[in-house]
């Protein structure tokens, strides 16, 4: 094979790896024009590198996006930078359409975003918005996210978990006890009944669900939004089955969910309420973060 073949790749490699680092960066700024520019010079510092130096990257995709990822904290870091998916200008607007489907993607991304969680997202620091981008919204590795945050995994992890805290406390209200308990039950039920109707009326109309998997299964690797979607997802996920039950239980302090399959905690739902609805749902789904659930109950001593 000859250096030419080296960097060949099927048109539909070619297209998910521009796709992902699109995904990637439009999540980290918010902005559908800065996130094409960034994945633009990403590819024109890969093709800045020396034959030899691209020959010793072993997963090129990593170090696109481990760079992406370097100029978005870069950009986000900017003191007066606008407002993340602001309005464009005219001039903007009146641009010529771009090659390659660029514009389609870009609306493609706009649709899949929540522009409510966009703009929470916005009040978080560059650091915790990556962090938290990089864990929950795309469930990469910690390894992965410490290198491209540079920082050290235990660091990140904090970043991520301060970020969640953040953006639960913009979304929830004080809520009694009783109607959150209530709510909770109702959820549980909607899903026992498989009755998405009335799950999706349990949900605010800009819901929001994460799924915690951390690449130990396959759960969804980006949050879905949406009422109807999220009642979807989780009608998918806890869903009638001979084997699985769900009940609801303390989570965090809170009324949750916990679905069983056979004996073992295999889903932890958090849930979080805004004006009498469920504004955010948090799935853990991650084995290493459910051990705790799943530990024998202590003996106890005489």
């Amino acid at each position: 094979m000859d250096d030419a073949d080296a960097d060949a790749l099927p048109v539909g490699e070619l297209l998910d790896e521009r796709r992902h680092l699109l995904e990637v960066t439009y999540w980290m700024l918010g902005d559908s024009r800065e996130a094409e520019n960034v994945v633009g010079e990403s590819y024109r510092r890969w093709y800045g590198l020396s034959d030899a130096e691209r020959g010793r990257i072993r997963t090129p995709r990593h170090w696109l996006t481990k760079t992406a990822g370097g100029i978005c904290l870069g950009l986000l870091a900017r003191p007066r930078r606008g407002v993340a998916g602001g309005s464009e200008s005219a001039a903007d607007r009146d641009r010529p359409t771009e090659p390659g489907g660029a514009v389609e993607a870009r609306e493609g991304l706009a649709e899949e975003v929540s522009r409510v969680l966009l703009n929470a997202l916005d009040s978080l620091s560059p650091a915790e918005r990556a962090a938290f981008v990089l864990n929950d919204v795309f469930g990469m590795s910690s390894g992965t996210v410490a290198d491209i945050v540079g920082r050290p995994e235990p660091e990140c992890a904090e970043l991520a978990d301060r970020a969640r805290r953040s953006l639960r406390m913009q979304r929830s209200r004080a809520t009694p006890p009783g109607e959150e308990d209530l709510l909770a039950r109702a959820v549980c039920q909607a899903c026992a009944d498989e009755d998405a109707e009335l799950l999706e009326a349990l949900l605010c109309p800009d819901a929001t669900a994460f799924f915690d998997g951390g690449g130990k299964v396959r759960a969804l690797s980006r949050p879905v939004h949406g009422s109807r979607q999220v009642a979807r997802s989780l009608l998918t996920l806890l869903g009638r089955h001979p084997r699985t039950t769900l009940t609801t239980h303390s989570v965090n302090g809170r009324t949750g969910l916990i679905a069983r399959y056979d004996r073992q905690v295999a889903a932890v739902v958090s849930l979080d309420i805004a004006e009498h609805r469920v504004a955010q749902v948090w799935v853990i789904l991650n084995p290493d973060k459910l051990l705790s659930w799943n530990q024998p109950p202590s003996p106890h001593r005489p």
